[in-house]
């Protein structure tokens, strides 16, 4: 089977990148036709992963047309952008094995990746890939271990051995709801712990919001149908641990300038804050306790400063853990 990566940006460039390194050829998509021209002339793509060369047999392209033309399609589509994109292009992604590579929670119809991807292209299999990762370590070839999520087992399965590289092992589940899930909410708790350090509120404060902030995910995910070993797995407490400790991640990055009262890089993605609003929306919707995704929604929206974040959740009613 052959595969294509449709979004240029790190991720999916490192994913292409790797998944070249099989040997097999690969086609990579950008939307900018100049930055299409540029990367494959330089064979780089010098704005989102400076100094990784791009392997011979990785083909980049602007036409999408003949990108689709790919039995696999990889989405590396924002999440806010990933709807648009499928009604946009639904029928040339019919029929295809389409993976969302995307992490979050539609802000208009609170769904995630692969009920999208099967309310706009029904005919396509639907699945994601999830979990610890940041494109530079899959760009540089370093070990990394992701949750692939597919309703289909057979489909599962193939997809599994096709992705799979040296250094990329991939980890097979039929539970996309806590899939999708857990890279989704772990974004809102990496803020909640970024604003945190940010804020010098100290290590113990991260570690009770990481524990608390679990909680929550493990609430919602049973309500909504997810088993609770998938978020105890890469997708859930493995991606929560990365993002919630380290500055490479997006989302802690963008809660530490919010803690220290500094503007952020508008041009760099924040799936999270758009999560956010979702989640706190969908557990309202559900009748689902969470707190720490309310309050970074409140936070977000300006409705609460830092300050009165952190008033709010300790002030809370003491409990049984």
């Amino acid at each position: 089977m052959s595969v294509s990566v449709l979004g240029a940006g790190a991720f999916g460039t490192a994913l292409a990148i790797s998944i070249s390194r099989n040997g097999k050829p690969v086609t990579l998509w950008a939307r900018d036709s100049g930055a299409a021209a540029s990367m494959q002339d330089m064979r780089e793509n010098a704005r989102r992963l400076p100094g990784v060369r791009l392997p011979e047999n990785l083909l980049v392209i602007s036409d999408i047309q003949i990108a689709a033309n790919s039995d696999t399609l990889l989405l590396c589509v924002p999440m806010q952008q990933l709807s648009g994109f499928l009604v946009c292009h639904k029928d040339i992604l019919a029929n295809k094995s389409l993976v969302a590579c995307c992490k979050g929670v539609d802000l208009d119809s609170l769904s995630g990746a692969t009920s999208l991807i099967r309310h706009h292209v029904p005919s396509a299999t639907a699945a994601i890939l999830t979990g610890p990762s940041f494109a530079a370590d899959i760009a540089r070839g370093l070990p990394t271990a992701l949750t692939l999520a597919c309703n289909d087992e057979t489909a599962g399965k193939d997809l599994q051995h096709e992705i799979s590289t040296a250094n990329l092992r991939l980890y097979r589940t039929n539970d996309t709801i806590g899939a999708e899930l857990g890279g989704a909410l772990k974004n809102v708790v990496a803020i909640a712990c970024g604003i945190a350090i940010g804020a010098n509120l100290g290590e113990s404060a991260r570690a009770a919001i990481m524990t608390r902030g679990y909680a929550e995910m493990l609430r919602l995910a049973a309500t909504l149908g997810a088993r609770s070993e998938t978020l105890l797995g890469l997708s859930g407490l493995g991606d929560l641990a990365l993002t919630c400790t380290s500055a490479q991640s997006r989302n802690y990055a963008f809660g530490l300038s919010l803690g220290r009262g500094e503007a952020f890089d508008q041009n760099v993605t924040v799936e999270g804050v758009a999560t956010a609003k979702a989640v706190s929306n969908l557990a309202k919707k559900h009748k689902v306790e969470m707190p720490i995704a309310d309050v970074i929604a409140a936070v977000l929206d300006q409705k609460l400063t830092v300050e009165e974040a952190v008033k709010t959740l300790l002030s809370r009613p003491l409990k049984e853990e």
